[in-house]
């Protein structure tokens, strides 16, 4: 498994199968590069399902144990079916998705290999939901849920941006998983850095506060020091799962990160947060992709502590040292493909 120069193994990797999306969200930032979205028809510029295959090929080789599908709507793949079934066996499968698709799809997705879906579901009221997702698809998520569980998806992880047009719904959704046993929720902090409106953001340490006062019991998860809330419903049929990912100002979640993402057109991408250090893969052969890969994780650092640090006024500012520094190039390993 390759480490970066802060000790951080990469052993997962999430791949964007396409940047197309039958939502609008409003704070969609299609995994740090922005609003690039297309029409809906496929593009010529999307991966291959050959080059995605290679690409999962060769992160099995540096013992890469994890692939999350996103977008986009990865569901908009045809062959998204194929692109599961041919994963490397050893390589746990899991998808975000916006769940308008599942219905009808969701067995055949189990059968191809996937282990684990998240579905985005960012408000119980359909009209908040409408607003937020510029989409009147609620029914069809509700439905994409159900069409998991019944595929033995299970536990289904409900997605939720937290940010000042969903925070009122919180506890409802809170509510809702506790009610509805095979699902949990994972609250996402809402990130002006890459959507912009700074006005929209929230103080996530209220919700953490909140969770806090209503939890039967909180766990800690290694995975980026994560906590888990278990609180009970409001009626007392069951108790449900909230935990919260939180990477605005993190160090701790930057410190503990070790995912290497890929873009839809086929660019390897070290951070979330940065646009700066994609690199492309080229033709796509398997040469061209473990060198891309280990200069990848070669130039990894932490967003908040080592790219962006602290100034004397408590201000988050580029770490210019690092910029100064410039990339490390990591030499390509002889091979015949």
């Amino acid at each position: 498994m390759l480490e970066d120069d802060h000790g951080r193994e990469v052993s997962q990797v999430r791949v964007s199968l396409t940047d197309r999306c039958n939502f609008d969200c409003v704070y969609c930032h299609n995994e740090g590069l922005g609003d690039t979205r297309g029409p809906m028809e496929a593009q010529d510029h999307e991966m291959e399902t050959d080059d995605v295959v290679a690409f999962l090929e060769v992160a099995r080789e540096f013992d890469v144990e994890a692939v999350k599908f996103t977008g986009g709507e990865p569901m908009l793949r045809g062959d998204l079916e194929e692109i599961i079934r041919r994963t490397p066996d050893a390589m746990e499968v899991s998808m975000t998705t916006n769940g308008t698709f599942l219905p009808g799809r969701a067995p055949d997705l189990v059968d191809a290999g996937l282990d684990r879906v998240n579905v985005s579901q960012d408000a119980i009221d359909q009209e908040a939901f409408a607003e937020i997702t510029k989409s009147g698809a609620y029914e069809q998520v509700i439905e994409g849920v159900e069409a998991a569980l019944d595929a033995g998806l299970d536990p289904v992880k409900l997605n939720m941006v937290v940010f000042e047009p969903t925070a009122g719904y919180v506890p409802e959704m809170v509510d809702h998983v506790a009610e509805n046993d095979g699902l949990r929720l994972q609250l996402i902090e809402y990130m002006p850095e890459l959507v912009g409106r700074p006005e929209w953001a929230i103080d996530i340490q209220r919700v953490h506060d909140w969770l806090a006062e209503q939890a039967d019991r909180i766990e800690v998860r290694e995975m980026h020091d994560r906590k888990r809330y278990w609180v009970s419903a409001d009626d007392g049929s069951g108790e449900g799962m909230v935990e919260i990912v939180d990477p605005v100002e993190n160090t701790d979640f930057c410190d503990n990160c070790h995912r290497v993402r890929v873009t839809h057109d086929g660019k390897l991408k070290g951070c979330l947060n940065r646009t700066d250090d994609l690199r492309s893969m080229g033709e796509m052969t398997k040469a061209e992709i473990r060198e891309t890969f280990r200069e990848t994780v070669a130039n990894r650092v932490p967003y908040y502590g080592e790219y962006m640090v602290q100034n004397d006024d408590g201000e988050w500012v580029v770490n210019e040292e690092y910029i100064e520094r410039g990339p490390v190039e990591e030499p390509l390993a002889a091979d015949d493909d």
